[in-house]
């Protein structure tokens, strides 16, 4: 794209849409009272060509992590969705202060997650999409191998108050543990999403998906590159069993697989977003920042530089 044109098209934007804008407050002030546009001023947006842009908030892992800061880096870098950790969100809805005793802890949060009201995960939901911002992943410490039934019921209930339609574990060696994790997901119709590392295959969801129809992939389209396979392959073969698909810029697995800054390395992003539109595929594009942080930037300004080579690859 030609940058002069674009900063002309901005100015000339900036001085037309501020006259559009009044006439529509007049417009709507006296046909209905309200101006309908002022409930979404201010409010991000990155969905592009139909395509949701979201970010884990492992990308901001470098900063303070409250739920109501991720809030504001989210706002600040222009992303109207997230996949949610676990702690930010525990700690919101009143999860005991962790101490020195792990065995201690992790009793103590199994009891407290068997107990919690969901009230206060709606609440952080209804926080978040006041701003501008869903929750479409929740992944929380509650689904591994060791958790109880009930607080992985409890994590696919949670994910729901807060809006999300996936509860999101790293995938797990014992076929086992996907049978579980799928008929608990099942009961409570939340999609459990694996993620995958280095040791993605063309077929190592195959099993799981066909243990439960709420067993579904978390893809890592970076790693897969990594490992040294075609992530556009994977995307169209195994597209309706995906929730979610965390994005990143690897080199592929010939060329040392370095995580690199968005366009440096061998993953096919823009193709990748390109077919998600132009099929209508329906899973969100997860932004997961695990390049180094150049100096004097910040995760914030990162994750920001990803979501605007979303954009300009998908040519909105």
């Amino acid at each position: 794209m030609d940058t002069n044109k674009q900063g002309i098209s901005r100015r000339q934007f900036l001085g037309t849409s501020a006259i559009a804008v009044a006439g529509i407050a007049l417009a709507s002030k006296s046909l209905f009272g309200t101006p309908a546009y002022i409930k979404n001023l201010g409010k991000p947006n990155s969905v592009f060509k139909g395509v949701q842009i979201g970010v884990i908030t492992y990308s901001f892992r470098s900063m303070p992590a409250s739920a109501e800061q991720i809030l504001q880096y989210c706002l600040q870098a222009g992303v109207s969705a997230v996949e949610l950790m676990g702690d930010a969100a525990e700690a919101f809805a009143g999860a005991p202060q962790p101490g020195d005793n792990k065995s201690a802890n992790a009793a103590a949060l199994a009891e407290w997650r068997t107990k919690v009201s969901m009230a206060k995960f709606e609440k952080l939901r209804k926080l978040y999409n006041q701003a501008g911002v869903s929750i479409y992943g929740f992944k929380p410490s509650a689904l591994g191998a060791n958790n109880t039934d009930a607080e992985v019921d409890y994590a696919f209930r949670a994910a729901k108050a807060l809006g999300a339609n996936q509860a999101n574990v790293e995938f797990p060696k014992d076929p086992a543990q996907t049978q579980r994790l799928g008929a608990i997901a099942a009961r409570n119709k939340v999609y459990v999403g694996y993620h995958g590392h280095t040791q993605q295959t063309f077929d190592m969801w195959d099993g799981a998906f066909a243990q439960s129809p709420y067993n579904a992939a978390n893809f890592d389209m970076g790693h897969y590159v990594a490992a040294g396979f075609d992530p556009i392959a994977f995307l169209k073969a195994k597209h309706s069993h995906i929730v979610s698909m965390h994005t990143k810029d690897r080199k592929s697995k010939a060329n040392g697989g370095a995580n690199l800054p968005w366009g440096e390395g061998d993953t096919p992003i823009a193709e990748a977003l390109n077919l998600i539109s132009s099929q209508k595929y329906k899973f969100p594009a997860t932004i997961e920042l695990e390049y180094n942080i150049p100096t004097g930037s910040d995760a914030v300004k990162e994750v920001a530089k990803c979501l605007e080579f979303a954009k300009k690859a998908l040519g909105a």
